[in-house]
């Protein structure tokens, strides 16, 4: 009998969940079914593969048997008006056509969800919980609100969803750009997420990583001529160019001033400053297109000494006036501490509105620690230890608090 693990059903969810629900919901515009038919059929995998050993084809089998499960549920409510044509066209492969500049299934379904008759917070935490595969959960930790705050968020999309009857179909050319916006907080999201897990042992989901630079490259080449979506794409892989050296040999957290800049990956340094170059000679600055300049700046130094930090706080300065958050306060502010010294910086941290938010507690128990006040870094190390949800995160804090 073949062992699987339900470890190996885990990393095909993370992999295949999203195209799974959107290649579903293309064929019968069904959200509520198209996630319960995906959910069952991984299920059916968590006892039937345990038998049979993984398929050659683990996404097709996922897809396949949601979708004969999905029918099945339409026939058996065939008195339902309309689901009984729905599901004898599900059986005859008789599937909509594509509309307008959108062909990616999962990219589709992202802009879909952001219709603009739902809240832009509701767009982005149910594009992440269908399209990533994210839990509940997870999804909080990025928005920094409970859960249970966070489950009644996505209920209300789907329910708006219902009630408003939202299609789920391909926008049309004039429809792309409102969508814009909610569309690249979304694709970012699910890269941080991957970037740095909000939950688990390991640092980095390399598969949300790579999703979401996919998503990002067809974000450009749907839209070549805006400058966030360039900027995004620039600012996620000099980001992703640093991932094989943000652990050691021992899987072990390691800071971007500790890093070996000989493991960052040349090419995506090479290609993510090639964007950034051409940002800037279109003169329309944005966030993402700031937050990639501000990555260009540290991928040119070829130490952590050699850091022009001076301009990256100059970028923090201009990015604060942008979108004047808590959190973006906070990444100034260790601009500030390697400009003015950690003194200057912590007059900055300590009113920030960040409670719930272990990196809040992590930067201010270093910039307490650089002043020698080591009890109250202690103290603050204890509390970014018991708000991070990341092992490797937690490992690494534990190892500066002890160092007080």
């Amino acid at each position: 009998m073949p062992e699987v693990p339900a470890a190996a059903v885990e990393r095909v969810f993370r992999a295949e969940y999203g195209r799974a629900v959107a290649v579903l919901v293309r064929a019968f515009g069904d959200l509520d079914l198209a996630e319960e038919a995906v959910q069952d059929a991984f299920t059916r995998a968590l006892h039937r593969w345990p038998v049979d050993g993984v398929p050659p084809s683990p996404a097709g089998w996922i897809i396949t048997t949601a979708r004969n499960g999905a029918i099945d549920r339409l026939r058996r409510e065939a008195s339902r008006p309309g689901k009984y044509e729905q599901a004898a066209r599900l059986a005859a492969h008789d599937e909509p056509d594509e509309e307008g500049a959108v062909h990616d299934d999962r990219l589709r379904l992202v802009f879909t969800c952001c219709h603009p008759a739902l809240a832009p917070a509701a767009r982005v935490a149910l594009t992440l919980r269908l399209v990533g595969g994210l839990t509940t959960a997870e999804i909080a930790r990025a928005f920094l609100v409970p859960e249970s705050t966070m489950a009644q968020r996505l209920v209300r999309a789907k329910a708006k969803i219902r009630d408003a009857r939202i299609p789920y179909r391909v926008p049309y050319e004039q429809d792309l750009p409102e969508r814009l916006t909610s569309v690249l907080a979304v694709v970012y999201l699910v890269f941080t997420e991957g970037y740095a897990a909000s939950s688990g042992d390991a640092l980095v989901r390399a598969d949300l990583c790579a999703e979401a630079v996919r998503l990002g490259r067809l974000l450009v080449e749907l839209m070549p001529d805006e400058p966030e979506a360039v900027g995004l794409l620039a600012l996620m892989l000099l980001t992703e160019s640093r991932r094989d050296a943000r652990t050691d040999a021992a899987g072990r957290l390691v800071t971007l001033a500790e890093q070996d800049r000989g493991r960052w990956d040349r090419a995506l340094v090479a290609e993510g400053q090639s964007l950034v170059r051409a940002c800037l000679r279109r003169d329309r600055p944005g966030p993402y297109q700031i937050q990639a300049a501000i990555n260009a700046v540290h991928a040119d130094a070829p130490r952590a000494a050699d850091t022009d930090w001076r301009q990256i706080l100059a970028l923090y300065d201009q990015l604060q006036a942008m979108t004047p958050t808590p959190v973006v306060a906070l990444h100034r502010a260790v601009a500030v501490a390697e400009v003015a010294g950690p003194a200057a910086a912590l007059d900055l941290v300590d009113p920030l509105d960040l409670p719930r938010h272990h990196l809040y507690h992590a930067v201010r128990a270093d910039l307490l620690r650089r002043l020698g006040r080591t009890g109250e870094a202690a103290a603050a190390y204890d509390t970014a230890i018991a708000l991070a949800r990341n092992g490797s995160e937690r490992d690494h804090l534990r190892r500066m608090r002890a160092g007080c």
